[in-house]
């Protein structure tokens, strides 16, 4: 009987020997560094279980052994608090580290860079193009809704929720920047402002020139003068899309409702997407005479208040081409 119990208890504190001993090791494995040799980001998708996060990760190079991770997860009743989503793991990280962030939840942020002056087409075309947005955008935006800004997002974000955010940045912008405008403007609404900032948006992509161009159009309006802006009839004609030609005199004779040099004052609606800078311009113009500009040949344009002056400025535009042209075939 006392053989029986002895071998019995031997057994036991064999077993709890075998087991302390696996416990160990399985912790020692859990904890220490890992396998992933660099920084890495991983979708997990939602819905995922822990033996599909688990074979993810294996898959991945994150850990070397599922059924340790599994454990770990169990153990430290983490197998129902793991979030979903897009997640960094920086090189070596323990199985232990995985599950922290994955239980933290914090997942990966992108940025998403709108550039100032785009139509509604390209802006849509490039948010449709994003990687990791969800869900496509089939109903355009009016033109000149959109704030050009940076958007950040995470990985299953919707397209449409990006386009929702950038039209009510245009509309707190605009609404803001309202309350602060000459009061002096020939202008009536923020709608007018809308259209007028999206055509200086369009003329020059210079910050410092902005308030002067916005001051050209506003002298001209004032005057009851056709502001006469090449950009207007691009528009016109295109639609947005890219002309992927110049213009010639032609175009400029050809009746659309936003060919500034047929009709007067501003066009039914914006022919852009301003930025900031742009409809701050508007609202505050420079003051001036100015009533003509026209490029310089350097990036920027020459302003002047009479047609004297700007013919002249135009003329050295042309000896500038003209000579430049010149250069390039000789």
């Amino acid at each position: 009987m006392y053989s029986r119990i002895f071998f019995l208890t031997l057994t036991l504190l064999f077993l709890l020997a075998f087991f302390i001993t696996m416990a160990c090791c399985s912790w020692i494995k859990f904890t220490r560094p890992g396998p992933l040799v660099a920084a890495t980001n991983l979708i997990i998708p939602v819905g995922s279980n822990i033996k599909a996060i688990a074979d993810l990760l294996m898959e991945a190079g994150v850990i070397s052994d599922i059924s340790v991770f599994v454990l770990g997860a169990r153990v430290t009743g983490k197998t129902r608090t793991l979030k979903a989503g897009e997640f960094a793991f920086p090189a070596a990280i323990s199985q232990q580290g995985v599950l922290k962030i994955l239980e933290k939840g914090t997942v990966v942020a992108h940025h998403l860079t709108v550039a100032e002056g785009l139509s509604v087409i390209n802006i849509v075309a490039i948010i449709n193009a994003t990687q990791g947005l969800s869900g496509e955008i089939h109903d355009m935006p009016l033109e000149g809704t959109l704030l050009p800004e940076t958007y950040y997002y995470v990985y299953g974000d919707k397209r449409a929720d990006i386009i929702n955010r950038m039209r009510l940045a245009m509309d707190r912008t605009v609404n803001e920047l309202w309350k602060r405008r000459d009061p002096a403007l020939p202008i009536a609404t923020s709608k007018e402002a809308l259209i007028l900032a999206s055509i200086v948006e369009k003329e020059t992509k210079i910050e410092a020139e902005r308030p002067l161009v916005a001051s050209v159009f506003v002298n001209r309006l004032n005057f009851r003068m056709k502001l006469q802006s090449d950009p207007t009839v691009v528009y016109g004609i295109s639609g947005g899309e890219c002309l992927n030609r110049p213009l010639n005199k032609t175009d400029l004779r050809l009746h659309t409702p936003y060919n500034t040099y047929i009709i007067s004052g501003l066009p039914p609606g914006p022919i852009s997407n301003p930025g900031v800078a742009s409809i701050a311009a508007v609202l505050q113009p420079a003051k001036t005479d100015y009533l003509y500009f026209v490029a310089d040949g350097k990036g920027g344009h020459a302003f002047s208040s009479t047609l004297f002056q700007h013919n002249h400025n135009v003329s050295d535009w042309r000896k500038q081409q003209k000579n430049s042209a010149y250069s390039l075939y000789n």
